[in-house]
């Protein structure tokens, strides 16, 4: 344990050993990649699939490892044994700094299956990362914007109907998909631009929780809604590498996925509403928690 060691220098060893670890884990996983890509074999496919998993989890465990020599990290969480690693599961959460990422996988692995984001279908021709994430399996959806379907109203729900198709790949492995619902991090200028009626939150958007929803309700068993506290001071990624972060709180709820919050966002304007209310009351929820997280 290193944790006596001066804050930059903890810094400097902790982006030396991630940046380390990345590159490690990254040359297997693209050579896996491309054969993955050459042989359209869906067994071999399938089997790639379970140990490109198996070495992205490595990439996480080698992080917590990695905060875990140089930190002091006192971790207060609460809900979260209620979670099972072979349930299909929608991970949502505030977003305040890019830790957030690193507090979820350090917090899910092994309690959930590998987390996964949906990304925008151009993304999957970024160099070398858009095979890395295709062979991961990552989600790409294909999502129209008002505009375009204006011009084409016969497209209405093809979006999500692609997506949805898309996903048929996780029908037999589980999966946990995860969404910042706020879209953004928190800041206090943000928060003003917004006039969010939340006092520690941003807006929600529930149409990126229902666009999931949408397209793969029928696979999910739960939702699982982490709520986030840095009670010292929000974290800037180099702060937290530097261990200035000695105290991190989650609240974890796990919600059930009932055809009440499933239907079609875009062309239903009833469920629209219904669901709209129902993210508002879970984020006011949220938004308590934050405020009495002291206490």
């Amino acid at each position: 344990m290193l944790h006596f060691l001066p804050g930059r220098l903890k810094g400097i060893l902790a982006f030396f050993l991630i940046v380390i670890n990345t590159i490690i884990i990254f040359i297997p996983i693209m050579i896996i990649a491309v054969f993955k890509l050459i042989l359209p074999i869906n067994i071999i496919r399938n089997l790639f699939s379970r140990i490109l998993i198996v070495i992205a989890n490595q990439w996480v465990r080698t992080n917590s490892y990695i905060f875990k020599f140089l930190h002091r990290i006192n971790w207060d969480v609460k809900g979260i044994d209620a979670l099972k690693k072979n349930e299909w599961c929608l991970v949502i959460s505030n977003h305040q700094t890019w830790v957030d990422i690193f507090v979820l996988q350090t917090n899910l692995l092994n309690r959930v299956p590998y987390i996964k984001f949906f990304l925008k279908k151009e993304l999957i021709w970024v160099p070398l990362m858009g095979l890395a994430w295709w062979a991961l399996d990552f989600p790409f959806m294909e999502r129209y914007s008002r505009s375009f379907l204006e011009k084409n109203p016969h497209l209405r729900g093809k979006d999500v109907e692609k997506t949805r198709k898309a996903c048929d790949k996780f029908k037999n492995s589980p999966v946990s998909i995860m969404n910042f619902v706020e879209g953004t991090r928190f800041t206090t200028e943000k928060h003003k631009k917004q006039q969010s009626p939340f006092k520690n939150l941003l807006k929600p958007k529930a149409g990126g929780v229902a666009f999931v929803l949408g397209a793969m309700g029928e696979h999910l068993d739960c939702i699982v809604d982490f709520t986030i506290s840095y009670p010292e001071k929000v974290p800037g990624f180099w702060d937290f590498l530097c261990g200035r972060t000695t105290h991190i709180k989650i609240d974890v709820k796990k919600i059930a996925v009932t055809p009440e919050i499933l239907g079609n966002y875009d062309n239903d304007p009833e469920f629209k509403q219904k669901f709209q209310i129902w993210v508002n009351d879970l984020w006011e929820e949220k938004d308590k928690k934050l405020e009495n997280i002291f206490e």
